[in-house]
Order: structure tokens, then C-alpha cells, then sequence
């Protein structure tokens, strides 16, 4: 009777190692992250949000799956995409530009890490910078006086300016803030600001009317993912009616635009993914102050002067961060 209770024990306590050891084997579950940006991929943009993510120790396919979403420019499917990822049960979704406000419209639940977004506080995005509070926080893509330094920019190229359209998407949720600095900054450089708001890409031919209606001499973009998608467009016309040019983003400049001043939008997306790790190991986005950037870059292009007939004073170009010739 002894024995074979002590037969017994021996095969429970065998029987509970093993299950131990069954759970400690056990795989951690892979954290499944969405992505969604407005406008259509960049390849070296998501290359560097792959490449945070390496650096901190994850392998897209191996210990992290991305789930890559673009709405390509046409703002009626950012819901929608929204929506998709959501009903995908992701761990987070990190949204760039104007999608951040429709991924918090879905879900108040899953963590969301915006990037390359204007004016979080005054859009309504987070609380505080300091405070998020809520499911979201992430990466601001302006510091205050950016669309200022743009205009001043500009006027320092082409002292003569005395009228300036701003060329801006009306379905931003960040659009009155970006009009009202860059017509505080005009006042201040005594310019006539122009406004020239679209709803939709398709308006894109109506705001170049205006433009070329009211003889605007100069050309500033306000931060507009969706107008961004469509830079070719707005280059072309630029370069069309010899009109100077700056925009928010680097990437314009390289396509052919003028001038571009702002943010290293490629260092926001490595970064995106130091919010993204935190997040999944635990913090919640409430406890993640909104950061501000760091980096910024003056970009002219040379070679689009030149075709235009225009000059740039070398003081200005002595300024630059890049020159492409």
C-alpha cells in the first residue's frame, strides 16, 4: 500500500514538472502591429521604421508582424482601413497625418502611436503633450513657428514678395491652426497671404485657378499628408507659372519642388518605433508624453531654380542642409 502510494506521488510530481516544463516551452505570443499611413508607401520611410524596430530587437515576419495599410491619397478610405485593423484585433496602430483622428474615432481601446502629425493638442488628438491621456500618444511633426519659418524663408529668397498663396487640405483636422500661424508669420514679414484650401485632390485644378487669379507670387504647402501624395501635381504647376515654392516635406524638394523646410519625417518613423516596443511590453500610451521634433532640414533644389529662371541669394543657400544640383 506504501509503495504504491509512493509510486503515485512520483508520477504526480513527474506529471507537474512536465507540465512546468509545457509551459515554460511555451512560444510568447508575437505582437501584431498595424500600420496605416495616408498616403501611398515610401520605401525608405517604412524601411526606417523596420530598421527602429531591428534595432530594438525585433524581426518583422519572426517576432513582429506588420500588418501595412495605405490609403494612397484618397481620404475617404482612412476610416475604413481604420476600421480593418481594428476588427484585426492588432496589439497597436501606428498611424501617420490626419489618419491618426480616424484610427481614434475606432477604437478607444487598442494603443495608438500617431507620427508625422500637426498640432496634437489643438486638433483634439491628446490632452496634453505631457499627458496624453486616453489610448494615443506618439511623435508631433511640427514645433510652433514652423509654417512661419517657412514664409520667412521664402521671403528671405525672394525679398520682393509681397503676395503668397498657401496651398491647404480643408478635411485636416489640423488646417485653422496652420492658416492662422502662417497668416500671424505674413502679417509680421508684411506678405498678403492667399488662401487656397481644397477639400479633395480633385479641387487641386480650382486652387491653381485661384492662385494664378488673385497673381500670387509665391507658393507655400501647409502639412498635408493627402497633398502630399499629389506633389507632382502641385510641382508641375509651380513650375508651369515660375512661382517659388516651399514645402513641409523633403520629399517634395526631391521630387522637384523649389525649397522644403521641416522635420526629418525619415528619423520619425525609425523612432515610431521606440512608442511601439514600450507599448507592447506593457506601458500604456497615457504614461508616454508626445514628443516634440528634434531635427530639422533645409532643403533647396538648384537644379529647379535654374529651369525656372529663378536665383537663390547665397546667404540662403549657405543655410542649406542639402543642395541638389
Amino acid at each position: 500500500m506504501v509503495r504504491k502510494t509512493i509510486i503515485g506521488l512520483v508520477q504526480f510530481v513527474m506529471l507537474f514538472a512536465l507540465c512546468l516544463s509545457a509551459q515554460a516551452q511555451k512560444p510568447k505570443k508575437v505582437p501584431r502591429v498595424g500600420f496605416l499611413s495616408v498616403r501611398a508607401g515610401i520605401e525608405s520611410r517604412e524601411e526606417a521604421f523596420r530598421q527602429g524596430l531591428r534595432e530594438l530587437g525585433y524581426m518583422e515576419g519572426q517576432n513582429m508582424i506588420i500588418e501595412w495599410r495605405f490609403a494612397k491619397g484618397k481620404a475617404d478610405r482612412i476610416p475604413e482601413l481604420a476600421a480593418e485593423l481594428v476588427r484585426l484585433k492588432v496589439d497597436v496602430i501606428v498611424v501617420g497625418g490626419s489618419g491618426a483622428s480616424a484610427a481614434k474615432n475606432a477604437t478607444g481601446t487598442i494603443p495608438i502611436v500617431f507620427f508625422s502629425t500637426s498640432d496634437p493638442v489643438g486638433s483634439g488628438l491628446v490632452a496634453s503633450l505631457a499627458r496624453p491621456g486616453g489610448n494615443i500618444t506618439g511623435l508631433s511633426m511640427d514645433a510652433a513657428g514652423l509654417n512661419g519659418k517657412r514664409l520667412e524663408l521664402l521671403k528671405e529668397s525672394f525679398p520682393r514678395l509681397s503676395r503668397v498663396a498657401a496651398l491647404y487640405d480643408l478635411t485636416s483636422p489640423f488646417w485653422k491652426g496652420n492658416i492662422a500661424e502662417a497668416e500671424q508669420a505674413a502679417r509680421l514679414l508684411k506678405v498678403q497671404l492667399q488662401r487656397a484650401g481644397v477639400e479633395n485632390p480633385n479641387e487641386l485644378d480650382n486652387g491653381f485657378s485661384t492662385m494664378i487669379k488673385e497673381r500670387a507670387e509665391a507658393l507655400v504647402k501647409l502639412p498635408s499628408a493627402i497633398l502630399t501624395s499629389y506633389r507632382k501635381r502641385i510641382v508641375e504647376f509651380a513650375a508651369k507659372n515660375r512661382l517659388p515654392a516651399i514645402y513641409e516635406d523633403r520629399i517634395i524638394a526631391e521630387d522637384g519642388g523649389l525649397m522644403s523646410y521641416g522635420t526629418d519625417i525619415t528619423d520619425l518613423y525609425r523612432r515610431t518605433a521606440i512608442f511601439v516596443d514600450k507599448i507592447v511590453k506593457g506601458t500604456k500610451p497615457a504614461d508616454l508624453p508626445v514628443e516634440q521634433p528634434t531635427k530639422f532640414e533645409f532643403i533647396i533644389n538648384l537644379k529647379t531654380a535654374k529651369q525656372i529662371g529663378l536665383t537663390i541669394p547665397p546667404n540662403v543657400l549657405a543655410r542649406a542642409d542639402r543642395v541638389i544640383k
